[in-house]
């Protein structure tokens, strides 16, 4: 989960000092309140967020601003959250997110609203 060399992603001097707990794929972390959870994972020492749905290949935060998806963790039971986008808060249970995830809600195909092509005829 965590490396042996130091991270490199440290805060601004004067930024807010105060200790949450939280826990990572079930092990709990000590990290800094105020910060996006991909923020407090980085400088927590974790290395890998999520894998690739085809290769399994390990990703973890790129852009660090809701661009990209490569920093996708559960939070709290709910799948495929940018966890740059999140703010971290005392007690979250956060999960690496492993192949795919369906990002949008599941529809019952049953009582879905048509289409708006289907609704005019094309």
């Amino acid at each position: 989960m965590t490396s042996s060399t130091p991270t490199l992603f440290k805060p601004l001097p004067g930024a807010n000092d105060a200790s949450i707990d939280i826990f990572f794929n079930d092990q709990p972390l000590q990290v800094q309140s105020g910060r996006s959870v991909a923020a407090a994972l980085l400088a927590a020492g974790v290395s890998r967020f999520r894998a690739t749905p085809v290769s399994g290949a390990p990703r973890a935060p790129y852009c660090m601003m809701g661009a990209g998806f490569e920093c996708l963790v559960e939070i709290d039971g709910v799948p495929s959250r940018q966890s740059c986008m999140v703010e971290v808060k005392a007690g979250m249970r956060i999960r690496s997110q492993e192949g795919a995830r369906d990002l949008s809600p599941s529809i019952d195909t049953d009582t879905a609203e048509p289409s708006l092509e289907n609704a005019h005829g094309r």
